[in-house]
């Protein structure tokens, strides 16, 4: 049988080496702050060349509780309803970046969000909720569903299309993506689609895969443990469906979804196991396993073709889901 590591690309091993030999201390080690700061820093190195769009808008949406959340609008034509409201409405995909709902921000994923417009050709807002510990568990889960009854709302006025809208996210994004789709089904708001990067779905730490990859992959568990002892207010917290959404009681309705995970990463098989679960409750599942990376392998384009192949194929889904 392969060892765990011997499952990675030659290019996942290159990425792994040149980080061990960077020798930067862990985030699990910093204190929050310090644990963004380095993130940022880092969080280009090895992303693609920063697509250029013709319209990029930074706004803010108002929380529930008043607290005006960051928010950015990419928009991938130079006719779009910014500067032609002749041109029509487009659709529009909400994201939520990752970072273990402690780290991470608009910025760490602006090449992201650019990449996912302009492969679609749908527009795209990338939003700031608020971060942990400062906020704890469900305050970000709260601040994306508050942003996604907005948009859906206020569309028009930012040139999109409400009755065409995606949610989406990686990691902790992904998490809040998957629990917005549940809610938007019991509200009666239809999305065309939910776009998942390797989210977390499961309540515990405790699948085979949090065992094969817990040390070495980019996300370790020691990581994970550090990123949840941050946001949840205590360990009941874990078993609500908001934060696990494999507990939700059922997932009947929901949009249909595009889930890309990573081979070598903790969150694999609780990623799998969603997808099963939403398969077996009658949803419409595209399900990509990318063979030998790791978590966070989408921000890696420069140099991890997969990082690239899982950015069409997401591209892709988009386009089918809104008909472009």
């Amino acid at each position: 049988m392969r060892t765990p590591l011997t499952l990675l690309t030659p290019a996942m091993q290159d990425v792994l080496s040149r980080m061990a030999r960077a020798g930067r201390p862990s985030l699990e080690t910093l204190a929050p702050e310090q644990a963004r700061a380095a993130y940022e820093a880092g969080a280009g190195v090895l992303e693609i060349p920063k697509p250029v769009l013709p319209h990029v808008k930074d706004f803010q949406i108002p929380a529930r509780d008043g607290h005006l959340l960051d928010a950015r609008l990419y928009v991938p034509d130079a006719i779009s309803p910014i500067s032609s409201p002749s041109a029509g409405s487009l659709p529009v995909l909400l994201y939520f970046h990752g970072g273990g709902f402690t780290i991470g921000s608009i910025a760490t994923h602006d090449v992201l969000c650019r990449q996912l417009s302009h492969l679609s050709g749908c527009a795209v807002v990338s939003l700031d909720y608020r971060l942990a510990p400062e906020h704890k568990f469900p305050t970000a889960a709260n601040d994306a569903w508050d942003a996604l009854q907005w948009l859906a709302a206020h569309a028009p006025a930012l040139g999109l299309d409400g009755a065409r809208m995606a949610v989406g996210g990686d990691s902790a994004g992904g998490t809040l993506a998957a629990m917005c789709a549940i809610l938007a089904r019991d509200a009666g708001l239809e999305l065309m689609l939910q776009l998942l990067f390797y989210p977390g779905c499961a309540a515990h730490q405790n699948t085979a895969s949090h065992q094969r990859f817990a040390q070495g992959f980019v996300l370790s568990e020691a990581q994970i443990t550090w990123f949840f002892s941050q946001y949840l207010r205590s360990p009941a917290d874990r078993d609500d469906w908001r934060f696990a959404p494999l507990n939700a009681p059922d997932v009947d309705g929901v949009a249909p979804v595009w889930v890309g995970l990573a081979e070598c990463d903790p969150l694999v098989d609780e990623g799998v196991m969603y997808a099963d679960k939403l398969r077996a409750a009658g949803a419409t599942v595209d399900l990509e396993i990318y063979r030998g990376v790791t978590h966070e392998f989408i921000k890696m384009g420069r140099v991890i073709p997969e990082a690239r192949q899982a950015h069409s194929d997401a591209a892709r889904a988009l386009r089918l889901a809104f008909n472009l």
